[in-house]
């Protein structure tokens, strides 16, 4: 897959000889909707001799316009969806740098040099897609702005359990901690890639050795709590509880951000500055405070066997 990043005013012409189909969307997630509408472009592509493309945009449009709730946390960071759309096998990835100049053309002068002048032959959007200033623009006013220019297809909404499939119900699932709801939507189980580094290494005196993950990017976490997880370093797969928190049965003063701390079972390996990929399943219990280490290790101990029963009953 090339990736290209382009940013406004463009003059990117290499796409005069490569008529393109192509899927518009900002794809945080790549969720089961999103993959139904890039796998279209895919289809349409090779039914009609183009190439396959995708469109999406950088930074999320929330963080430019200065809305009330601003995107700056992500389901899928930027080189996490160029990850997943290049294995739905895309031919182009197109980057667009979202800035307050790009966000103020209007709808038609946004097909003409971002759709039209790029060779698209082809749209691919979900049925609630918009574009142009204020997002004027809509999958009801694209036939009117292709100029007879290229044909368009809409994607109509994806359901499950009555619910729309969207990155918003995905965001609020996990906000909630409700990691069990995710993979019916999002096609596959919540995951973070992060750094293990050096913490307090408290864990390792009361039995319960902890990976301390430092997160690579801009990750939105689930709530403070210990989860089942599943962990993959050095390209194999282990699982574990991981606790999401404060620790506040040893501090005193609430730090500005949480730790994210695994005990990955039958592990003994030093992987210090190694990148892992966490997987989070499901949630356990809310954090709490103990009265001593005591009482701490023996909840540790119930967390890690209601963890392995899971993992019994849910192997993967």
């Amino acid at each position: 897959m090339e990736i290209i990043t382009i940013s406004y005013p463009h003059d990117f012409t290499s796409m005069e000889n490569h008529p393109l189909a192509m899927a518009l969307g900002y794809f945080d997630g790549v969720h089961l909707g999103h993959q139904e509408v890039i796998s279209q472009a895919k289809r349409i592509a090779e039914e009609n001799g183009y190439k396959s493309a995708v469109m999406t945009f950088d930074p999320h449009p929330s963080v430019v316009l200065g809305r009330s709730v601003k995107h700056v946390e992500y389901i899928t960071p930027l080189r996490d969806k160029i990850a997943l759309i290049e294995k739905l096998g895309i031919d182009y990835l197109f980057i667009v740098q979202f800035t307050r100049e790009f966000a103020n053309l209007l709808p038609q002068e946004f097909v003409d040099q971002y759709i039209i002048d790029l060779n698209v032959k082809h749209v691919i959007a979900g049925f609630d897609y918009t574009y142009g200033r204020m997002g004027k623009g809509n999958m009801e006013t694209l036939p009117f702005h292709s100029r007879e220019k290229f044909n368009f297809t809409v994607v109509p909404k994806l359901e499950s359990n009555n619910q729309k499939v969207s990155s918003t119900l995905i965001r609020s699932f996990i906000r909630e901690g409700k990691m069990e709801e995710i993979p019916p939507i999002l096609g596959r189980y919540y995951s973070t890639t992060g750094m293990v580094i050096h913490g307090d290494k408290r864990g390792r005196t009361i039995g319960f050795p902890t990976a301390n993950i430092g997160l690579v990017d801009e990750y939105l976490i689930p709530p403070s709590g210990v989860y089942c997880v599943r962990i993959l370093v050095h390209n194999k797969w282990y699982e574990g509880v991981c606790n999401v928190g404060y620790k506040p049965t040893f501090n005193k003063e609430k730090s500005e951000k949480p730790s994210i701390e695994v005990h990955i079972f039958e592990f003994e390996q030093e992987i210090y500055g190694e990148n892992v990929l966490l997987e989070w399943h499901l949630h356990l219990r809310n954090e709490q405070k103990f009265s001593g280490i005591s009482e701490l290790i023996a909840q540790i101990e119930k967390d890690k066997q209601k963890a392995l029963v899971y993992f019994e009953k849910n192997s993967v």
